[in-house]
Parts: structure tokens; C-alpha cells; sequence
């Protein structure tokens, strides 16, 4: 019997005696079975992170008992490591239409690049200039967010290679215009390459994704704007996040959160912080950072110039967010509440964002007890979750297949089951 696993049995029954609860009267409020509870108690299995999640806010243990369960990282870098400089990553397309991404040698690289030079005349068009350049770069910036659009129906294997390409487009024709339009067509490039770190995380790969962002940084940094460096520690941070590393999301989301930046990204980053501080179980710490997140996000001009950075789908996303460190809190009748009300104002065609926060919904409603409404949650999002096929999305929904498993004699989950089953293949689990 590990030690972890005992020490936190311990703890949860002292403070459970303390409380004055019985076994039966806290598994009915954290909807596991007495037995488990009693297996947990004792040390012979360990908890979940949800069941000590659920526990620390029933027993208002403020994080305490939750920092005890087996899996919990209190501390210390967990960020992938990305990318090695000597390395970038090429895309190849088959004729057959299916694409990849490796990483190669800049030697390769360089030889590979020459080759394609050649054959396809490369480098002896003349730029744009005047009136002919700003048009193209309004198209751009235009069809920039027709991929956002189309990133909300349809997976990153769709989206990907036009976004690549169009981005190594806007690269060159930096190279080869003056110093005003240059600084202008690279901050576009920045944001179509922090975007494609965005959707290749969704894909499953936290190592591309990281290297794109880091390519975004460089781009928004030669085109004059240093601020999209701090966004970066926000995009890093999701990816913890994803990760369960409460320490490092709000490590890395307090770095994005200097006074002279932004307030969008400051608000962004708080946030970020707000789930951090939710998945330590820190309520009060939580809610403070998301009162500073909607203070902040309230400053954002509606017209300022440029895409947006973050998410367009959301009427008000610290609302949302609210919903999902309450379920992260341990507080899933309220999470399932507020996500509810979030989701009625999304719009239809954003079915990545309605897919993401219908299974946090749904997996709200399950942990509260509510099975036919979690079910019933669920029906309606596997059509665009598979849709979509999103890595992050899927690891909710494996989530919640094992909580519905908890209730094997649910008529609701027992005709749900097999197309939960059938859609999760679908979608990237790595």
C-alpha cells in the first residue's frame, strides 16, 4: 500500500468524523458509493482527482485535502519541453490528402527549401507595393477570420495546412516589402501562427503546439508588438492546465499579468489563474482572480485594431469560466447552473466551443447526481465533438464516460453508452 494513497484516507476520514458525517451521508453528497469511500479511507485505492476535489469542498477543507491526493503537483516546471532551435517542424501533404508534421534538421531544411526554389520559381516575384499590398493584407486579415469560423466546425486536420501555408505566404512577403508594411504583415503572421499553436494543441500535440507559439512571439516581436510574448504564457499555461498542474497555470498565467500590458491579455491571464487556483482547490484565491479577469476584460476597446485575441464565441467568458472552476472547485450543481446559462448564449455555429463547454456541463450535471440531465447534455454534443476532433475536448468526455460508469443501472447512461463509446475513438486521446 503506497503512502500517498493512506495519507489521504487518513485525513479524509478525520475530517469527515470532525464534520460530524457518516460514510453513507458523504458519498451521498460526493455521489461515489460507501464502498469506495470506504477503500479510499482505508488507503486501498487511491482517489481521483474529481472524488478529492469533491471531498475538500464538502468538507471545506480549502484545497488541504485535495493537495493530498496521488497525482497533485504542488510545485515545480511542468511545461513540456519544446522544440530544440536546431529543429522546425515541415508539413507534407499526400496526394491522398491526409498531412503530417516532423520535426527535421535545419540542414534538411535549408537543402529541402533550395530544391523547392527551383522547381516551383521561387523568389522571383515582385512585391506588392501601395495600394496593391494593403489590399492583400485586408484579405488577409479577412480571411483570418474566416479560419477562426471554419476552426469551429471542423477538425484541426482540415484547417491546419491552409493556415500553414498561408502563414509562410505572409512570412515572405515580409522579407521582401518596406519597413512600415513588414511590421503590419508580421503581427498578421504572428496571430495566424499563434492560432496554429492554438489548433495543433487540439490535435493532441502539446510539443508543435508550444513551437508554434514560440514562432508567433518572434514574428509579433520583429512586426513591433512585444505584447503577444506575454499571451504566450497564457497559452502555456492552458496546456498545464490540461495537464492538472495547478501550480504551474497560475505560475505561468501570472506572468502575463504586468500592469503595462494590455488589459484583454491581463484579463485573459487571470483567468487562466482563476483555473488554477480552481484545480488547487483555493476558492477565494479563484474567485479574486476572476473578479480581476472580468474588471480587466470590461477596459477592452470593442473596436481596437486586429484580430482579437482569444475567444470570439463566448458573450461573456468570465462567466463561463466561472462555471468551470466551480466544477473544478467542487461545486458541481453550481458549475452545471451557471455553464447551463453560459451555453444558451453560444452561437450555433461554434461547435468546438459548444462541445468544450457542453462536456464540462455534463460533466457538472453527473458529478452533482443529475445522470439524466448529464446524459441528456451529452446526446447533444457528441455529433460536433467528433466533428471538431479535439484532443482537449476528448479528455472531458473520457472523464465523464468513467463518471457515468458509476451508474451502470441508469437506463440513461445504458443507451448512451454505446455511442459514447462509439464517438470517443473519433477523437484524439493523446
Amino acid at each position: 500500500m503506497s503512502e500517498q494513497p493512506r495519507r489521504f484516507g487518513q485525513e479524509l476520514r478525520k475530517r469527515r468524523l470532525t464534520a460530524g458525517m457518516t460514510l453513507e451521508a458523504l458519498a451521498g453528497r460526493v455521489h461515489f458509493s460507501k464502498g469506495h469511500l470506504s477503500k479510499v479511507e482505508r488507503g486501498h485505492k487511491p482517489p481521483s482527482p474529481e472524488l478529492a476535489r469533491l471531498c475538500d469542498a464538502v468538507l471545506g477543507a480549502r484545497g488541504e485535502l485535495a493537495a493530498l491526493a496521488p497525482g497533485h503537483r504542488p510545485a515545480g516546471p511542468s511545461v513540456p519541453p519544446e522544440i530544440q532551435e536546431s529543429e522546425v517542424w515541415s508539413m507534407h501533404l499526400s496526394a491522398g490528402g491526409q498531412s503530417w508534421f516532423q520535426p527535421v534538421s535545419r540542414r534538411q531544411v535549408v537543402t529541402g527549401a533550395a530544391a523547392s526554389a527551383v522547381a516551383l520559381g521561387l523568389g522571383a516575384a515582385q512585391p506588392p507595393v501601395g495600394a496593391e499590398g494593403s489590399a492583400l493584407l485586408d484579405i488577409a486579415t479577412s480571411l483570418f477570420d474566416q479560419y477562426r469560423r471554419l476552426g469551429q466546425t471542423a477538425g484541426p486536420g482540415v484547417v491546419l495546412p491552409s493556415l500553414i501555408a498561408q502563414t509562410h505566404t505572409l512570412r515572405d512577403l515580409a522579407s521582401r516589402t518596406g519597413p512600415a508594411e513588414r511590421r503590419r504583415i508580421l503581427r498578421l503572421a504572428s496571430r495566424y501562427a499563434e492560432y496554429i499553436g492554438w489548433l495543433v494543441q487540439e490535435s493532441g500535440n502539446d510539443s508543435a503546439a508550444l513551437w508554434w507559439t514560440r514562432q508567433a512571439v518572434a514574428m509579433a516581436a520583429a512586426g513591433g508588438d512585444p505584447d503577444l510574448a506575454a499571451y504566450a504564457y497564457v497559452r502555456r499555461a492552458l496546456i498545464t492546465l490540461y495537464r492538472q498542474d495547478a501550480a504551474q497555470t497560475v505560475e505561468l498565467a501570472r506572468q502575463a499579468q504586468d500592469g503595462r500590458l494590455p488589459p484583454r491579455i491581463r484579463g485573459l491571464a487571470a483567468q487562466r489563474e482563476a483555473q488554477g487556483h480552481a484545480l488547487a482547490g483555493a476558492h477565494d484565491s479563484c474567485m479574486r482572480a476572476l473578479d480581476r479577469a472580468r474588471a480587466l476584460l470590461a477596459l477592452d476597446p470593442a473596436d481596437s485594431a486586429g484580430p482579437v485575441i482569444g475567444t470570439t464565441n463566448l458573450a461573456d467568458p468570465v462567466g463561463m469560466v466561472t462555471g468551470w472552476c466551480l466544477h473544478d472547485l467542487g461545486r458541481p450543481r453550481q458549475a452545471a447552473a451557471v455553464i447551463d446559462e453560459q451555453l444558451r448564449r453560444v452561437p450555433g455555429h461554434a461547435l468546438r466551443t459548444r462541445a468544450r463547454y457542453g462536456a464540462r456541463c455534463a460533466l457538472a450535471h453527473a458529478a452533482a447526481g443529475d445522470i439524466d440531465q448529464a446524459c441528456d447534455v451529452a446526446r447533444q454534443l457528441i455529433g460536433p465533438a467528433t466533428t471538431v476532433d479535439s484532443a482537449t475536448i476528448a479528455t472531458d468526455l473520457r472523464r465523464l464516460e468513467r463518471t457515468l460508469a458509476r451508474h451502470p443501472r441508469s437506463a440513461s447512461v445504458r443507451a448512451l453508452a454505446p455511442d459514447l463509446a462509439a464517438a470517443l475513438p473519433a477523437v484524439p486521446t493523446h
